[in-house]
């Protein structure tokens, strides 16, 4: 099933393309629906109502979620030692009652166009668990652990993911925003991220983000809308903390994407119904106005920093006191941790290059060999392009051994003048353009096996130009 559809511009010859298990697509849910393929990477538009949007993803992306599916699926149950039931009823029990109407009416439509795809081993509660497979292993479960066990013996589990800055003013070459970001994820997993989502809603902004096959929200959470809003984020390493009875973080990111038009509105969004789910420090750009901010978003403590002439980096640190203390068990005086090492990095690239900063620059930026704790070039898991698949010291923090098929799989940019046009440079695979094999890395780490026949290789691929409304060329 991993053979993709050829590129299209048109629903026919979308159709056309369709393998023989599709069954009759509902035509009216389908309209103005499309999507292709660039450089590895598959665009999606989308647009209409909650149902139809959902209909269109689930039914244009079925074969990728029907294979993004196993993939999270295997990782969260071999993550967490708890059986797929488990996570489906997390998203019955926890996810569904706190998920407004729009949204659950998407979900629905996700799984009707995938089984009018052929898909007919996922259901709604498979589609919700889906969208919750990051928040449910990293913050639902260890809250849980901690409720039956002492907080003593749950332990954090949320992972160092990801690469970001966004800056403006006397930082950049036309003094208006940059912003940039890289995925970091098992690659297992993460190798899906590679959907363009173009999605013009009857209500809000319209959005271009990218994403992965399932999911409402970005997941990886770069995009932006046709207000001028640009964001992205990086997680809060060992962060602790989860409210059963808050609103889940892939809803609340998804509709802050979707109807905000100012830092503001972003900053009010996700910090209403706030779970602590997916904990971030998010990166925001108002390209209207020039301003940037970093919102260091737990579930107790939040704290925004704004400015129109400065940068805000992340690589997964927390910066505030209280937030460290009282929610976190990140060490920030650790030289040796990849958060700490990839900060100093990013601030010694901020200062080198102030004054020059665009979208090219953040190509470059992301693709970064330099571990700046020994000082030398040296790709591994503190360096901006990670490479956890090739350190052999591992990371605790990723609570994984050493040598994990896991770092940076995409690299997305966009300055002021891509964002005018709601358009941003993507790269699908290692930032570097590296690739990663994933036969010579299983017979090397037999340990892994458990990963076959998921994990594929990894290839490098070129940077491509994304807009929305966007067709094949």
């Amino acid at each position: 099933m991993r053979t993709l559809y050829s590129a299209v511009t048109t629903l026919a010859l979308a159709l056309l393309a369709l393998p023989a298990f599709a069954a009759s697509p509902n035509a009216a849910d389908l309209h103005g629906a499309y999507r292709f393929q660039r450089d590895h990477w598959i665009y999606v538009h989308l647009q209409g109502s909650p149902h139809q949007i959902g209909y269109q993803h689930g039914y244009l992306l079925a074969p990728e979620i029907d294979e993004a599916f196993h993939a999270a699926r295997l990782d969260n149950v071999h993550g967490t030692g708890r059986p797929w039931s488990f996570f489906r009823n997390v998203a019955q029990n926890i996810y569904w009652p706190h998920i407004e109407t729009q949204y659950r009416e998407e979900l629905q439509g996700i799984a009707d166009g995938a089984r009018a795809h052929g898909v007919t081993d996922m259901d709604l509660w498979d589609v919700v668990a889906l969208n919750g497979f990051l928040e449910t292993p990293q913050y639902y479960v260890p809250w849980l652990d901690a409720q039956h066990h002492g907080a003593t013996q749950a332990e954090p589990k949320t992972r160092g993911n990801c690469s970001a800055f966004v800056a403006t003013g006397d930082w950049t070459r036309d003094h208006h925003p940059v912003i940039a970001h890289s995925m970091w994820y098992s690659f297992m997993a993460g190798e899906w991220w590679r959907i363009v989502f173009d999605i013009q809603p009857d209500h809000g902004y319209h959005i271009l983000m990218d994403g992965f096959p399932g999911k409402i929200d970005s997941g990886d959470d770069f995009g932006m809308n046709s207000a001028g809003i640009a964001i992205t984020e990086t997680t809060i390493t060992g962060f602790r903390g989860f409210d059963p009875n808050g609103v889940p973080e892939f809803v609340r990111a998804r509709k802050a994407m979707q109807y905000s038009a100012s830092i503001d509105d972003f900053v009010r969004i996700m910090l209403d119904g706030n779970n602590g789910g997916y904990a971030n420090d998010w990166l925001i750009a108002d390209n209207r106005t020039n301003e940037v901010a970093r919102l260091e978003l737990g579930l107790k403590v939040h704290r925004v920093w704004r400015t129109k002439n400065g940068y805000f980096v992340g690589s997964n640190f927390p910066s505030d006191p209280t937030l460290i203390k009282e929610e976190t068990d990140f060490n920030p005086n650790d030289p040796t941790s990849s958060m700490n090492a990839r900060h100093k990095r990013w601030k010694e690239l901020m200062a080198q290059y102030k004054g020059r900063i665009d979208a090219h620059l953040a190509e470059q930026f992301l693709a970064d060999h330099y571990d700046a704790y020994e000082g030398r070039i040296d790709p591994d898991e503190r360096t901006l392009c990670g490479h956890v698949d090739q350190s052999p010291r591992g990371v605790p923090q990723w609570d994984s051994p050493p040598y994990d098929p896991s770092g940076a799989v995409n690299a997305k940019a966009a300055d002021s003048a891509l964002i005018a046009h709601l358009s941003f440079y993507a790269r699908s695979g290692r930032p570097c353009g590296q690739d990663f094999k994933a036969a010579s890395f299983l017979a090397a780490h037999p340990r892994f096996a458990w990963q076959k026949p998921d994990l594929t290789d990894m290839g490098g691929n070129p940077w491509a130009l994304f807009e929305g409304n966007d067709h094949a060329q």
